[in-house]
């Protein structure tokens, strides 16, 4: 009888030990090491001299150009924002993995997809581990979910899921959540490393093998990271991420991997007590209710896939009480915030040394486009010198390290949104305006080449 052996595998990065750890030796992590319980497989009888054995038969091959290939075997959602973020719907055969914290709104997107995709004739199987059958009905109720296409199951083992599947042959299967399921055969419990690769494993062969489309939902570590292995990413077509606080109104929806799309699109939601509501327009919304004549607060407009966005930065600068001075941003990168801070006391003599410096992106969107250093460089320096950036004037320009405007691409289409909201005045790198072709004759274009020139012309101007 082969011997039960006992290793231990990092919970956050999958690194497996004979020995147990305090500290994970791969990713560093403390208290990560959890046991696993493994029977070796015996030995073969014989071995094969040749890599080659021919009683296996070889796979199907065929030509690139017998393959279908057709927009059509997409599922349409229903929800313009998700079907944005997936590329233009759901592929058949596809795997799409949906994270986020606790309370953001995962299961809340998948129960509201149910419905227009049962109206559309669509039989869609909701497997859930942590809620039962009772619970779903009652959030379905409170969400205006109800179509007899919808099949609900409360279910934990992998085997019972799949054999459910087999049953009833749904179109679409939505599993919530991964770290829920569970092989009976492995010695470890739900949730640990071992178990969420082989489920994740099984999934994804009958979602394949079938071509149905499976949606599973991932929990989070205290990192913001997917909880269990990074192979489950690799696995998986498509990695979305819900993004927002639990106690703002917006929720972004950002893909970080599509194979059937781009990764650049966003979908903005707004929860409500209906449930997760689609946001037409993000701009209007971002910038609904900012402060007039208040120095501390520029417009940025920033290109998310191929759609510009609008988003007030607000910036806040004031006298430390300690030694070292504190830095904080929220929603704009934290190291490039004292870039930008460096840039600012190196190349124009606004000094930060000794204040507090905040940095605040409203309606909870992230900023991570180059182009939007320039808005944030304006709000400090106008909180710093307590002068308000004119209320009609939006920014846009990626900073470099010698105080220089460097160019950003589709300068045209974010004048274009801009100005369909009302703005009238634009900062941008003289570069970015040799992209422009036509303006309307009520803009006024201030174009610079350095953070000094632009100053000037903003606050002197």
């Amino acid at each position: 009888m082969a011997k039960i052996k006992s290793t231990y595998v990092c919970s956050s990065c999958g690194c497996v030990s004979p020995k147990w750890y305090g500290k994970c030796p791969d990713c560093g992590e403390w208290n990560s090491m959890q046991e696993t319980l493994s029977v070796p497989e015996p030995e073969p009888a014989k071995r094969h001299l040749s890599p080659v054995n021919a009683s296996i038969a070889a796979a199907e091959v065929l030509s690139i150009d017998e393959i279908v290939a057709d927009e059509a075997l997409r599922y349409h959602t229903g929800i313009g924002e998700l079907d944005r973020v997936l590329g233009g719907g759901i592929v058949q055969g596809s795997v799409t993995l949906l994270s986020g914290d606790p309370g953001i709104g995962k299961s809340t997107l998948l129960l509201q997809m149910c419905a227009p995709l049962c109206e559309a004739g669509l039989r869609v199987l909701y497997v859930s581990g942590e809620e039962s059958a009772r619970q779903l009905k009652l959030r379905a109720q409170r969400l205006g979910v109800r179509s007899g296409g919808l099949l609900i199951a409360s279910a934990t083992q992998a085997p019972i899921i799949l054999s459910t599947i087999e049953k009833h042959q749904p179109d679409i299967v939505m599993i919530d959540s991964i770290q829920t399921i569970y092989m009976p055969t492995l010695n470890s419990s739900a949730g640990t490393v071992s178990q969420i690769r082989e489920c994740t494993q099984l999934l994804i062969a009958c979602a394949k093998g079938r071509e149905i489309p499976l949606f599973l939902v991932g929990h989070v570590n205290k990192d913001g990271a997917i909880a269990g292995p990074k192979v489950m990413e690799h696995m998986v077509d498509t990695v979305l991420y819900f993004e927002g606080e639990r106690h703002l109104a917006f929720r972004i929806l950002r893909a970080v991997k599509n194979r059937f799309g781009s990764t650049n699109e966003i979908g903005v939601f707004r929860m409500a007590e209906s449930g997760l509501e689609e946001v037409g327009n993000p701009s209007f919304e971002m910038i609904a209710g900012r402060p007039r004549d208040v120095s501390g607060s520029c417009i940025a407009c920033v290109i998310e896939g191929s759609r510009p966005i609008l988003a007030e930065v607000q910036a806040l600068v004031c006298k430390t009480n300690f030694g070292t001075p504190r830095r904080m941003a929220t929603g704009f990168d934290f190291n490039r915030t004292a870039l930008l801070l460096a840039v600012l006391e190196k190349r124009c003599g606004y000094f930060f040394g000794n204040l507090d410096a905040y940095v605040n992106v409203a309606g909870g969107l992230r900023l991570d486009e180059p182009a939007s250093d320039l808005p944030v460089a304006l709000a400090l320096v106008s909180n710093l010198i307590d002068k308000p950036v004119a209320y009609d004037l939006a920014a846009f320009g990626e900073i470099g390290l010698a105080g220089e405007l460097r160019s950003v691409s589709h300068a045209e289409l974010r004048l274009s949104e801009a100005y369909r909201l009302g703005f009238r005045r634009f900062l941008l790198p003289k570069a970015a305006a040799g992209q422009l072709s036509r303006l309307p004759e009520d803009v006024t274009l201030i174009a610079a080449d350095s953070l000094r020139a632009a100053f000037e012309a903003v606050f002197t101007g």
